[in-house]
């Protein structure tokens, strides 16, 4: 029985001076010291045995992804099925504490927390990393691949995984800036999960991560 692992990256920082919930939104990029989280994350990764590298087609994951294909001298592959979930307050300037959320012009997009009804279900997010995390398996069988996402849907791929409900708190996720969520299989099945912070030094340095407005 092969055993291949399968590191699930979060993009570093974004440049987002305007503060805005960016979602899936075209030209939101690293800022400069995402890039270096990003480099930090390649590091991260230096000794280990990677032959597949994708990423989410939005920019900030592609950038993510070009110094560990670098470092292997591999191509970035693109799955759409790592992209940042569906929100419908894509665009706006929405965080816990600035009155958005008490805006009755916004309860009957926040009337279902448990689907959500605001953006794309839990469960069609769960299903589409799944298959793209069993795809990545399958392409570096034996050996490790990496896959950059965004941090909703790697969290909820964890929770999926670990067979826990989908809804949760967003304060509680265990998913910071360049992270490392890493699925450890068995043949098929997956045998363990791990998470480590290559970037915990330049996330303790960044205002996405105080104010919690990136993804």
């Amino acid at each position: 029985m092969s055993k291949t692992v399968v590191h699930v990256l979060r993009h570093g920082e974004v440049y987002n001076p305007e503060g805005i919930l960016y979602g899936r939104l075209p030209g939101f990029r690293l800022s400069e010291l995402g890039v270096q989280m990003a480099k930090a994350a390649a590091q991260g990764l230096a000794e280990r045995e990677v032959v597949h590298v994708v990423a989410s087609p939005l920019e900030r994951a592609q950038q993510t992804a070009e110094p560990i294909a670098a470092q292997f001298g591999l191509p970035i592959g693109v799955d759409e099925r790592l992209i940042e979930s569906a929100n419908w307050f894509e665009g706006k300037k929405v965080s816990p504490g600035d009155g958005s959320f008490r805006d009755p012009r916004n309860w009957w997009v926040l009337r279902d927390p448990v689907t959500p009804s605001w953006g794309e279900a839990y469960r069609a997010i769960a299903e589409r990393m799944f298959a793209a995390l069993q795809a990545a398996r399958e392409a570096a069988q034996g050996r490790e691949a990496v896959l950059v996402s965004h941090q909703l849907p790697i969290w909820t791929l964890r929770r999926f995984v670990e067979r826990k409900r989908l809804w949760h708190d967003p304060r509680k996720r265990q998913c910071g800036l360049a992270s490392l969520t890493t699925f450890h299989f068995e043949g098929a099945k997956v045998a363990g999960i791990s998470y480590t912070e290559p970037a915990a030094h330049l996330v303790a340095m960044s205002s996405t991560a105080r104010t919690a407005k990136g993804a």
